[in-house]
């Protein structure tokens, strides 16, 4: 991994700072052993976890001010994990999952980063249903329908970690795939709504066009 070039950047987040290594840019690449490769990711999607993206910036902002007090949090897709960062500094009860073989190292030099306490991680795809990691109050993700098939098996790994009683919030890059994922997820029985990103001026360069806060609850 030492070949691999990366960039550091302090974010705000009202009063507080996240600090947070992340890869240079897009064409960042290492997978010696072949790790990567054999769970199936490509060298062309192997940065994608390694980049903040404007849909993480959204939620972590959402996640920065949330009503938290005493719920089990769980980031889906994490990557860089920067909502998990903002509310492990908000001493929230925070899981994260990616399947990304190199997503748990950032996150744990990340957490140092900020001199914050460990935040639990598990490699798992969604698929898998004997990943260990039980049920939880809030299910949050951001920029995770990238192709038809996932709105399937999403809903299905968040249905089997959400309490009897929880919230989902997900904030969409705008992929074409939202439908399709909402209508999943009224099937198994949440209700749904959805809104624009707001008051993004502050810390996007750019607008979200085609960008939706995604929103279930059961």
């Amino acid at each position: 991994m030492s070949s691999l070039r990366v960039r550091y950047q302090t974010m705000e987040f009202g009063p507080a700072d996240i600090h947070v290594r992340t890869l240079r840019d897009k064409q960042e690449f290492s997978d010696d052993t072949g790790i990567a490769e054999k769970l199936g990711i490509s060298s062309s999607t192997w940065p994608l976890f390694g980049i903040i993206w404007p849909s993480g910036q959204v939620l972590a902002h959402l996640m920065s001010d949330y009503q938290i007090a005493g719920k089990r949090i769980l980031e889906v897709g994490c990557g860089i994990a920067l909502s998990s960062l903002v509310l492990n500094q908000r001493n929230a009860d925070i899981t994260a999952t990616d399947y990304h073989p190199e997503a748990g190292n950032f996150l744990q030099a990340n957490t140092e980063l900020n001199d914050d306490k460990d935040i639990p991680f598990i490699r798992t795809g969604w698929e898998d249903k004997d990943d260990g990691l039980g049920e939880f109050d809030l299910i949050i993700g951001s920029d995770l329908l990238y192709e038809r098939g996932h709105a399937e098996m999403l809903s299905e790994f968040i249905d089997h970690h959400a309490k009897p009683q929880c919230e989902i919030i997900i904030v969409d890059q705008g992929r074409g795939h939202h439908a399709r994922f909402s209508k999943q997820m009224v099937k198994l029985g949440y209700s749904h709504s959805q809104g624009r990103p707001e008051n993004t001026e502050g810390y996007l360069e750019k607008p979200l066009p085609k960008g939706q806060v995604l929103r279930y609850q059961r």
